[in-house]
This record gives structure tokens, sequence and C-alpha cells, in this order.
């Protein structure tokens, strides 16, 4: 089912399909306790659920948690969503797998937060603002042996989120690629990022990556 979008939602695209494969790949038992972290439109949550897992799907714009709400309902499926910034709404809770799509964009000029639907792709000058902080946090809401599902740029640097995550005690790998043509954000600042390195001269599309990190037992 095509998830309802509301304008300032992020829609589904290339990197929420990479991350859902991986979420399919994923031996997920009946009951698990699943988070989707930056739900956007909720399509991630709705196929954890359909999985038969328990989902919390967490976003700090109201948009996408009426979103999520609704396109849960359209497909029949229970997904508890709440609003607010990353894990805030969920301290004290853990879970067996936790699902991120997070803004992973390198934005020129970057100073302060995002705001509006920026928020869904920009993440400072070196594209980590979140991803620095899922994999700080991420670990301590996680059950022993449970997996965190990560999709990012390879512009923002794959391997230090790797390497950060094995500092937190984690078994992490890159487990799934795509290249893709470049999108609407990326093609208004390639010079930027030609510029500043991220991109060579001949490149010409986006590589995007999903990290698997597995808690110890």
């Amino acid at each position: 089912m095509k998830s309802l979008v509301p304008p300032g939602v992020y829609a589904p695209q290339e990197d929420t399909e990479l991350l859902a494969g991986a979420l399919f790949e994923e031996p997920v038992p009946p009951g698990a306790e699943v988070l989707d972290v930056g739900t956007g439109s909720g399509a991630l949550a709705v196929a954890a659920a359909r999985q038969g897992a328990r989902v919390t799907a967490v976003d700090v714009s109201r948009r996408a948690v009426c979103a999520a709400r609704l396109n849960a309902l359209r497909a029949g499926v229970t997904v508890q969503v709440r609003r607010g910034n990353l894990f805030a709404p969920v301290r004290g809770r853990s879970f067996d797998l936790i699902l991120a799509n997070p803004p992973y964009v390198p934005a020129p000029g970057a100073h302060g937060l995002p705001r509006g639907p920026a928020r869904a792709w920009d993440a400072g000058g070196d594209g980590r603002l979140v991803l620095d902080r899922i994999c700080r946090e991420a670990p301590a809401l996680l059950r022993p042996g449970g997996v965190l599902l990560l999709v990012q740029s390879a512009l923002s640097d794959p391997e230090l989120t790797l390497a950060r995550l094995r500092e937190a005690g984690m078994k992490a790998a890159v487990t799934r690629r795509r290249r893709i043509a470049f999108g609407p954000v990326l093609r208004s600042r390639e010079r930027w990022l030609r510029e500043r390195g991220l991109l060579t001269a001949t490149e010409n599309r986006e590589e995007l990556v999903v990290v698997r990190a597995e808690l110890p037992v």
C-alpha cells in the first residue's frame, strides 16, 4: 500500500526501500519490540508491524506523526506513534530492533538546527548531526542481541559510523549498498560538495549504505 504523504513530510524514497530490504532479511520474531526513529510517513514502521512486531515510531514533526498514524490505520496494523526528538519519547524502554533513516546530507553554512522540511535531510556541515547521536544513544536502548539498522549516505562517512558503534561495544558492518542518481537536494549543492572533496570531479551518483550493528548477548 502506498503511503499517504502530506506536504512537509519525508516521502519514502530509495533509502527507505534499501532499509526495508534489510528489515525483511532480519529475523524479527512475533511480538519483538521495534523502534522506528525518524519515521516520516511511517512506511518502515508499518512494514515492521506487518511482520508481527510491536512497533513504536517517533518523529519530531507533528505532520509526520499524523501521517504515520493514518498510514498505520490504512494498513490495518497497530503502531504506537509518538512525537519527540530522536530517543527522548522512549527513555527507559528497550527494544529488540531499532530502525533509523536519519537526516544525513551535508549542508553548506549549517549553523544551528535545520527547520521545516529540511529537518528530514539536512544534517550539519559533515552530515553527522543526527548520526553521531544515534551511534552514541542507540546502544543503551537495545536489549542483549538487539540490532540497529541504519541507512545513510557515503557522503556522511559510514566508516566513522562503524567505528563509533564498535566503540560502543557493538558488532557493526555495512550490509547493503546502492548507487542512485542525485536528487534535488544534492543537485542544488553539487558544486559545494565537490569543493569540499566529498564528491570527485566526475562522480554523478550517490552511494547509500545500510549499517547493521548488533549488541552482544
